[in-house]
């Protein structure tokens, strides 16, 4: 049985230039990122490579039609590495861009054609959630299903990973929260997965501790306290990654995603909102093992007794961002069965990762409590 795997080389920078002149930019390096990176951390530099700015193609959570637009525009153009700058949404489609004769990526997510990598990819996070850098897995929104897809498989792994605080600076508090609590949330389904151990545990739980202290100081001092726990936040989002790409994520993503694909919800403000409700269902179900272990963690870090950890949970995270009711973001009441039924079919690759299986029926329950 394989108990932990890291096929990712994991380097750490301060400043952009240093990395483009250690890893030696290049003409045959094809860089995906947005303009807001671009113009303070890459244009003066002259870099001979081939630039692709993702935003141009669309705002957002990744789509199958994004990308298949920016894989058209591509043609022709020869490079030997993927250089993904950005987010969860620009490193999602980089780790399809490294794919053998890729021309729609409906068939990758499908499956319908070999996933055979044939360019070198190097990851630099721009945000502080993803933990994607050192995953195989990439989430799409394919829209003629109305629903996200995902696709794990190493072919799509990312080769470095590399972690620049500064990248981080500029991030808004609104998006530096979102994607800080899905880090959160990827090292806790983490360590309540059947498939943790020893090894991921370790990692989940060093994540957990340096998010929460972060949070705690944002809570106590303001929004701009972020800034002194740049690196701390790349790593602990980084180790969350290496937790969850191991252990896998479950219902609280499972959860999430029609909701993000119907609604357009940002993947980590998204996750946000099912993320406590769905670990009070867990523990009615199950109140002992790695959830007694992993709320006292989180306890440990707030101060705070075990029984009040998700009440206090939720007034620490709601100090970051609001919580808000699903209806909120334009879900109606009679979509809730069918949500739940959705996820059911469609995300058995995440459920199976759940600390226990939930019905059909609980699924729906846990809709109605936010809705």
């Amino acid at each position: 049985m394989q108990l932990f795997k890291l096929k990712t080389t994991v380097h750490s920078f301060d400043h952009f230039g240093e990395f483009a002149k250690d890893f030696e930019l290049g003409a045959n390096d094809l860089v995906i990122t947005q303009s807001f990176l671009y113009e303070p951390f890459m244009k003066a530099l002259n870099l001979p490579c081939v630039f692709i700015m993702q935003e141009k193609y669309g705002m957002g959570e990744p789509s199958d039609e994004m990308m298949n637009a920016m894989l058209h525009d591509l043609k022709g153009k020869e490079y030997n590495r993927v250089i993904a700058i950005g987010g969860g949404t620009v490193i999602d489609i980089s780790k399809l861009f490294v794919l053998k004769d890729l021309e729609n990526v409906v068939d990758a997510f499908e499956r319908k054609l070999p996933l055979i990598k044939s360019k070198e990819l190097i990851i630099l996070p721009t945000t502080c959630g993803t933990g994607s850098e050192v995953t195989n897995i990439s989430i799409a929104e394919i829209k003629s299903k109305h629903t996200k897809m995902g696709l794990a498989d190493d072919a799509i792994v990312a080769d470095h990973a590399v972690l620049i605080p500064e990248l981080i600076a500029g991030l808004p508090m609104r998006f530096f929260a979102a994607s800080a609590i899905d880090a959160l949330i990827h090292a806790v389904e983490a360590y309540v997965s059947p498939k943790s151990n020893e090894y991921t545990r370790m990692f989940s739980k060093e994540a957990i501790v340096m998010i929460m202290n972060v949070f705690s100081a944002i809570a106590a001092r303001g929004a701009d306290e972020r800034l002194k726990y740049l690196r701390e936040m790349a790593v602990a989002s980084n180790m969350a990654g290496v937790a969850f790409g191991n252990a896998g994520v479950g219902a609280v993503h499972a959860l999430s995603y029609p909701l993000g694909g119907n609604y357009h919800v940002p993947h980590g403000e998204s996750n946000y909102q099912f993320f406590t409700e769905v670990f009070k269902k867990y523990f009615a179900k199950n109140p002992k093992g790695l959830i007694q272990e992993v709320n006292g963690i989180l306890a440990d870090s707030m101060g705070c007794p075990v029984r009040d950890v998700y009440e206090e949970l939720d007034n620490l995270l709601g100090a970051l961002m609001e919580k808000k009711p699903l209806r909120a973001y334009g879900m109606k009441e009679e979509e809730v069965r069918g949500f739940a039924e959705n996820v059911l079919v469609t995300q058995q690759r995440l459920l199976q990762n759940n600390y226990v299986p939930l019905s059909v029926d609980e699924i729906e329950e846990i809709y109605r409590n936010l809705y």
